[in-house]
């Protein structure tokens, strides 16, 4: 796929599903956005939740001037329906933000398939200000157990596929460096191995729905839920690495102004 195709496959998947990510999550033992805000709490604001989707971290950031931005109608439907307020509709790429105007920027899993990604990243530093902060949660590509990649193989099979082909792979465990070459500071880079509990035909369901796979037909799909149905059962659980990556703005050099 091409960046356009890309992005119509990802906004029309969205407009679909709205609050995928967030649904899934909550299979979850502990709550992966809780992890990403962690670092937030104690940066100035306001803070710009980039490709926000249903804004599940809109809770976890009072107070902080917060203001969601996604590319899908569906999501911020789904966002304004929980109260999570205020949304604009924008990409990520071409953000409606004055240039030094926001304090942190938060990414819940969406650096990995935002396109144009080097704008997307060049956006981020754009809006914010010196010194301000990002924090990016992305799928790590390790970290798994024998049994965590067993469980993988599983889901995998199921649905015939290798793998999700996002168009940023490198945004995963790569996320640190490219945000150096992109100009900011990297100020952690941390993993955590979250566990899904799949342990009902819905939560099987679900998670065959909250993967990027563009070529998968609806009878595919269909046949995959059914096979997953039969392997969920009570205390079925499905290892997720996740990497979280913080990033800042570097502030100038004092009596660099204007250089």
């Amino acid at each position: 796929m091409d960046t356009e195709e890309w992005q119509r496959y990802v906004t029309a998947y969205h407009d679909a599903r709205p609050g995928i990510t967030e649904r899934i999550f909550a299979l979850a033992e502990a709550s992966p956005y809780a992890w990403l805000a962690e670092p937030l709490h104690a940066g100035p604001g306001p803070v710009l939740d980039l490709a926000c989707g249903s804004a599940p971290t809109r809770e976890l950031l009072p107070g902080t001037g917060w203001i969601g931005v996604d590319s899908s109608r569906g999501e911020l439907g789904e966002a304004a329906r929980r109260g999570r307020a205020p949304l604009v509709r924008a990409n990520a790429d071409a953000l409606p933000v004055r240039t030094g105007g926001i304090g942190v920027v938060c990414a819940a899993m969406c650096l990995p398939v935002v396109t144009p990604l080097p704008q997307v990243l060049g956006e981020v530093r754009r809006v914010l200000r010196p010194g301000g902060r990002l924090a990016a949660l992305v799928p790590a590509s390790s970290g798994l157990s024998v049994a965590g990649a067993a469980g993988w193989v599983r889901v995998m099979g199921a649905l015939r596929a290798v793998h999700q082909p996002w168009p940023n792979p490198d945004a995963r465990d790569g996320l640190a460096g490219l945000l150096r070459r992109a100009g900011f500071a990297v100020r952690s880079d941390e993993r955590h191995v979250f566990t899904l509990a799949i342990e009902t035909p819905r939560a099987a369901a679900l998670l065959a729905d909250a993967l990027y796979l563009p070529d998968l037909t609806a009878r595919r799909a269909q046949f995959a839920k059914r096979s997953l149905a039969r392997w969920a059962r009570p205390g079925r659980r499905l290892q997720l690495p996740l990497r979280r990556v913080v990033a800042e703005h570097p502030a100038p050099y004092p009596g660099r102004e204007g250089v």
